[in-house]
């Protein structure tokens, strides 16, 4: 890392002794400027507007505002800040809804100290960074997912969809109402709405349920 401007760090933890462990820690590593503390994400986004961080060492489970949540508001607010989930918690809820929400890591408390910091390196480069129990589990998610069905000719307008409206449009298929979908992918109701507008003008669809019936059928 030298030679380079230091990347800086913001902890986010509500537990002050992890916090200040990491901060003794991370402190004496070359390359690596500790700018600040967070006791949950609120206090994280005063901070950032402060100070400003390239990446943010962020707990999945916190008070007032949670580590997903806090990195969804980042991606909006801060979408230059990296954020990397240091957690003791592994479960499916916390390492899915990060990397919804856009973590750019997922690592556990007792990773090694050198992997951490190699592991805040890349994330300030923009690499994703899973740690074994996140990455295993990410594995299992792929192979246990259906193959996608066979798309016909007819269903090729599919591809104007953008991403977030393909996933939009696969929860509206569940029968997800827009409170439920936006909660899911971290996102207001009116953006949900709105892209529901734009999915039925592509597809030439008069109302959602139409859209339901054409998901479900395999024209997504």
């Amino acid at each position: 890392m030298t030679g380079r401007p230091p990347i800086r760090v913001l902890i986010v933890d509500d537990q002050i002794l992890m916090r200040r462990g990491l901060r003794k820690l991370l402190e004496i590593e070359d390359g690596l400027d500790v700018v600040g503390e967070a006791a949950d994400g609120a206090d994280a986004l005063a901070v950032l507007g402060r100070t400003g961080a390239d990446v943010a060492l962020v707990d999945a489970r916190m008070p007032r505002m949670d580590g997903v949540t806090l990195i969804a508001r980042l991606g909006a607010e801060h979408p230059r800040v990296a954020a990397l989930v240091l957690t003791t918690f592994d479960d499916d809820d916390s390492i899915f809804g990060a990397l919804r929400a856009g973590a750019k890591g997922y690592l556990l408390k007792d990773t090694p100290p050198e992997e951490l910091v190699d592991a805040i390196g890349r994330a300030a480069r923009g690499e994703t960074v899973l740690g074994s129990p996140a990455a295993e589990r990410v594995v299992a998610a792929l192979r246990g997912a259906a193959p996608a069905p066979a798309r016909s000719p007819a269903d090729a307008e599919g591809d104007l969809l953008s991403e977030r409206e393909r996933e939009i449009a696969e929860l509206v298929g569940t029968g997800a109402p827009n409170r439920e979908i936006a909660r899911r992918l971290f996102i207001t109701e009116g953006t949900v709405k709105n892209h529901i507008s734009s999915i039925l003008r592509k597809w030439r669809l008069r109302d959602r349920t139409q859209l339901a019936v054409r998901v479900n059928r395999g024209g997504s």
